[in-house]
């Protein structure tokens, strides 16, 4: 905490932490510029779903911001575009601010299906949902726990990409896949990247203040 006291006003962090420790962090940050948020949230406000998370619970644990549709639960846990809507919907509904992630597979990019697979995602997943109440992740699959980053620029023209598809155009578009303290000044210095989804870099405090501290 005492490496982030000096951050300039215009940095906003938001840990999105395990929902074991919802509860802990967010009493522990009570009043401080760091925002809380969680990995997913189920989109029924309430009935029998054993073992899910709803909106409403997020929401009396202080929660602001919640990540939906990352590449994992897409992966091993069956998320589809359907679902991804679903939770987006559900989040909105209830004042959470969504932090959605799309991006492609290395077979995918490998084969030239990225741009279009990326805007199909945006299609379906943001059916009837408040661009103006969102934020938008491009994590390539590939580069997340990889340690193979993006390069730069072929993120910040996917980011572009991104935002060409959108109805408002000021959404916060984040880059994630291996950002580190070694690569976050070059991602931040894009014109289009306005953020990092920080996975693996964000357990060591010191790498997760100097990519908070980025210098452009």
């Amino acid at each position: 905490m005492d490496q982030l006291n000096e951050i300039s006003d215009d940095r906003e962090i938001v840990l999105c932490v395990p929902f074991t420790t919802l509860s802990v962090i967010s009493r522990n940050l009570h009043g401080a510029r760091i925002q809380v948020g969680a990995q997913n949230v189920h989109w029924e406000t309430e009935g029998a779903y054993t073992g899910e998370i709803s909106a409403p619970m997020l929401t009396e644990m202080g929660v602001r911001y919640v990540v939906v549709g990352h590449s994992e639960r897409r992966q091993y846990f069956g998320e589809t575009d359907v679902t991804v809507n679903l939770r987006l919907r559900a989040a909105q509904d209830h004042g959470l601010i969504p932090i959605l992630c799309v991006g492609e597979t290395k077979q995918q990019r490998d084969t030239g299906e990225t741009e279009a697979l990326i805007c199909n995602q945006l299609e379906k997943d943001l059916a009837d949902i408040d661009q103006k109440n969102l934020v938008i992740a491009y994590e390539p699959i590939w580069a997340i726990g990889t340690g193979d980053t993006c390069d730069a620029k072929e993120a910040n023209r996917i980011v572009g990409l991104i935002r060409s598809q959108l109805d408002y155009k000021d959404v916060t578009i984040q880059y994630g896949g291996s950002v580190k303290p070694a690569n976050v000044d070059e991602i931040m210095a894009q014109s289009e990247i306005d953020g990092a989804l920080v996975g693996g870099a964000s357990l060591e405090a010191k790498d997760f203040a100097r990519i908070v501290n980025f210098h452009r």
